[in-house]
């Protein structure tokens, strides 16, 4: 069946964060003389819902409560965004699946204004009939988002493919009855990807690929 929607996951996907999301973490882990994380081990150990990826890495949630946490990574993370970037060839393929007649949309865990902001920033935003982000900034999931928007998009869950970098964004497309797409280098590692049964490519280029050859 050939697609018709395609569903962007934002951060690791489109957005080329992960190194960031590294860096703003360790600044929380050093100031409490907690290990600190290398790229591999992000991937290997970053998961949703948050909280458990925090906890993973050793955090007291008797000593100090998870939003102060989460409060103080944002606030890092929120002040050194702009020194990332959109991942390779993310306004190509976004060009060529409008262009192959796909619409599309961005559904992610990261707070909606901020988003916003940045889909404007990088000037992508006209690319996409819908975005949804997260009413904070605490990265619970995205399940209940992903089935309100299947049901409001009236478009065959089997005609939609939701593009992705984590586990996470696999059982999101797996509730909504959608095909997915994995791509490695986000955050998670190829082997977490691999374990989903679907297909795992290199990068956007051959995303894109897939989709419009079906």
């Amino acid at each position: 069946m050939r697609h018709r929607h395609v569903i962007w996951d934002w951060n690791g996907t489109l957005f080329n964060d992960a190194g960031l999301c590294v860096d703003c973490m360790n600044t929380l882990l050093e100031r409490r003389s907690l290990p600190l994380l290398t790229p591999a081990r992000y991937r290997a150990v970053f998961d949703f819902p948050v909280i458990e990826y925090y906890r993973r890495l050793g955090f007291d949630f008797d000593h100090e409560p998870f939003e102060r946490l989460g409060t103080e990574f944002m606030v890092e993370y929120e002040r050194r965004k702009y020194e990332c970037g959109l991942q390779p060839n993310a306004v190509s393929v976004l060009e060529e699946l409008a262009g192959a007649g796909l619409t599309q949309s961005v559904l992610s865990a990261y707070r909606q204004d901020t988003l916003e902001e940045l889909l404007e920033h990088f000037e992508v935003r006209r690319f996409f009939t819908k975005v949804i982000g997260a009413d904070d900034h605490y990265a619970t999931g995205k399940v209940g988002q992903g089935l309100s928007w299947i049901r409001e998009l009236n478009v065959d869950p089997g005609e939609v493919v939701l593009v992705g970098d984590t586990v996470h964004d696999f059982e999101v497309a797996r509730a909504m009855g959608t095909a997915c797409v994995l791509i490695p280098g986000g955050n998670h590692d190829r082997a977490r990807l691999l374990s989903c049964g679907v297909p795992v490519l290199d990068g956007l280029r051959e995303v894109a690929r897939a989709i419009v050859d079906g």
